[in-house]
Parts: structure tokens; sequence; C-alpha cells
């Protein structure tokens, strides 16, 4: 296994990149809107890196781009193949992000990571009041929030209803070590 620059003369990764995102995401319903999304990953201060097998198949993408001055680095997207998942692929390509983030002078990493499918107990509220409790209470069992929580990200805030009503984004964010 080995992570790698996705670049943008390399079609045949694009294209495998994008089947990759297209067949994991709703949000890419068409292998045009994925290959889009991973063309746009390829433009100046972006982060674009796949992880290849053995036999030189993508397997996993991770993505990000600049803010603030660079000070903060989003994290979008993370996709890993269905058959390749919970082996620490996506813990690898996550430390490989920091690693890519703190030699751009990097400080902060976000993320977002949407409740569209009820897989937390702040999905289906009003988070309008309460919001801190909200975030001090969360909760879940199998949302992919804990794998970010497991990485030391913490959860900074609550968009609600960013996905319509009872549809939240949880963000969350790293100090780059």
């Amino acid at each position: 296994m080995k992570i790698i620059d996705l670049l943008k003369d390399d079609k045949d990764k694009i294209n495998q990149t994008a089947t990759l995102l297209q067949e994991s995401f709703e949000a890419w319903g068409t292998l045009e809107l994925a290959i889009n999304e991973v063309i746009e990953s390829l433009q100046e201060n972006r982060i674009s890196r796949v992880l290849m097998n053995d036999k030189g198949v993508v397997i996993g993408w991770i993505g990000g781009q600049s803010q603030y001055n660079g000070n903060v680095w989003e994290l979008h997207p993370l996709v890993i193949n269905k058959a390749y998942r919970r082996n620490g692929f996506g813990n690898m390509l996550v430390n490989d992000f920091e690693k890519q983030v703190a030699q751009r002078g990097g400080v902060t990493i976000l993320l977002g990571s949407d409740d569209e499918n009820s897989q937390t107990n702040v999905s289906n509220q009003n988070l309008y009041s309460e919001l801190p409790s909200f975030i001090e209470n969360f909760y879940s069992e199998a949302h992919p929030v804990n794998f970010y929580l497991k990485l030391g990200f913490i959860i900074i805030g609550i968009i609600p209803d960013a996905n319509g009503i009872g549809k939240p984004d949880i963000l969350m964010a790293k100090q780059v070590k």
C-alpha cells in the first residue's frame, strides 16, 4: 500500500477515484459529478492524495483545501473502498493528510460530518435551543464521527438542519502537531 498525490494528467487514477466516490456517496449520484469533484480537488491550495493497493488500484482518497490564509485546512472528502474498510486505511490517509497540512504550515484541520440518516442523538432535534448541551452530550454508535473522535478530532459545533429539517452537519477540528 502506498499513498501518493493524485495528478492532473493521470486520467486512469482520476477515473478510479471518481468511481470510488460515486459508489460510496449518494451526493455524487453520477460518474460525471464525481469526476468533476475529483478534478476540482486538483486545483491550487488543495491536497488530493490516493491510497493505492499493491496492484496499483485506488482504494482510498482524501482531499482538502486551504482556508484562513493556510492556517486551517478543510478535510473533504475521505473515502475508502468498502472491501478495505475497517483495516486502518482511513487512519493512514488522515495521518498522511495531517503531515501534508503540517508541511504547508497549517495548524488546524476542519471537517463536517453530515447526519442525514439519523445515526446520532442530534438528528431530528431542534438544536437551536440548548446547542451546547447537545454538543456536550453527543452520542452515536455507528456514525463516522466516532472514527474522527478516535483520531483526536473534537466536535466544535453543529449546524442545525444543514441537510434539511432534523439533518445536521457536525463540525469537527483537530490541532496539527
